[in-house]
């Protein structure tokens, strides 16, 4: 037997219009760092010995990090679709929605259902590919849905739905 695993699936390319803007200001971010952890980098060279010096392996490995989180970027910006319209039916769930779900022991969660590159736990945000949010999509007001997570089955019911035309 093999170690051999197939890829992930890709995540969906779907983005907000603000979490487009927050990539493309991360990659100029990351370019502004990058030039000067490379100024560091030969300072630390120019030291001497580069076998034994922790200054210049360090910054070797955090060049590494950032080019590694440059290329990401380039390549997913690339890709995106921003989504910035509301959709033409809003008493439905779909991509950028702001959803209030009703659990079974009457607690209410909120959701919004943004891009991979978006989700925040503390946020609420939810990654349009999770398992509750693909259960959410099309979905109307009052409507009952069941959905299989890793502690066990979920009932819920939506509450409320909202769109946002941008979180700035």
């Amino acid at each position: 037997m093999s170690r051999w695993r197939p890829p992930p699936p890709s995540s969906s390319p779907y983005i907000t219009a603000a979490g487009f803007r927050r990539l493309q200001a991360e990659l100029k971010e990351r370019w502004v760092l990058r030039r000067e952890v490379t100024a560091a980098l030969s300072a630390a060279a120019a030291e001497g010995d580069r076998s034994e010096n922790a200054e210049y392996i360090y910054r070797k490995k955090q060049l590494r990090e950032i080019d590694r989180r440059i290329r990401y970027l380039q390549k997913r910006l690339d890709v995106v679709k921003v989504v910035a319209a509301q959709p033409a039916n809003p008493d439905r769930v779909y991509f950028g929605a702001t959803v209030v779900l009703d659990q079974d022991d009457g607690d209410e969660v909120r959701y919004r259902i943004v891009g991979a590159d978006e989700t925040s736990v503390e946020r609420g945000w939810i990654s349009v590919d999770s398992p509750v949010a693909r259960a959410l999509l099309g979905k109307a007001l009052d409507d009952d849905l069941t959905v299989p997570t890793p502690a066990g089955l979920r009932h819920l019911t939506i509450a409320e739905i909202h769109y946002q035309a941008d979180d700035a």
